[in-house]
């Protein structure tokens, strides 16, 4: 990623992460539902990590993608990894690498499983735009941020069903 964006440092974002990132495992359960119109399987929301990697279910769709204002039903690959950008990549791209706001269906008649494995920057360590990624032309969007003041946020919004990156936008 920064040898696309040209940066002076082709490991910029793996340098980010510190000697303590973290690594969540999140396994999710979403039974059939026989009212999927009336339920969110996961409300929509970005992932506040660096990267989401997520082994989906190899038969059941239900993961959506929200792109200029219409949800898109992401594609049922078996077995495949699905890499999600998160909120901090975008914030250390300033923008440029987006985080995808995305959410979960449930299926009428079918249960589903999925497997979420999340990486984020050591949680003391703060994060902003790349210096090489800001200058007259392209302002800095996002002001700096401490990890783990960002994480505990996040869960607020999730809740409100905000997203958290906007909070930081300046």
């Amino acid at each position: 990623m920064g040898k696309l964006l040209e940066l002076d440092d082709d490991d910029y974002f793996v340098d980010q992460l510190g000697e303590k990132a973290l690594t969540n495992a999140r396994c999710s359960y979403y039974p059939e539902c026989p009212r999927p119109e009336l339920v969110f399987g996961l409300k929509p929301h970005s992932d506040g990590t660096v990267v989401t990697v997520l082994m989906v279910d190899d038969s059941v769709g239900g993961l959506q993608v929200l792109r200029d204002g219409v949800w898109w039903d992401v594609p049922v690959v078996p077995q495949t990894l699905l890499i999600l950008i998160g909120d901090q990549i975008e914030i250390m791209s300033n923008g440029i690498f987006k985080s995808p706001v995305h959410r979960v269906i449930t299926n009428a008649k079918k249960e589903r499983l999925s497997v979420a494995l999340d990486y984020s920057v050591d949680p003391e360590r703060e994060i902003e735009p790349s210096p090489q990624l800001v200058n007259e032309k392209r302002p800095a969007l996002y002001r700096k941020v401490k990890v783990k003041d960002y994480i505990a946020t996040y869960y607020n919004h999730f809740f409100q069903g905000e997203m958290v990156i906007d909070t930081i936008k300046i």
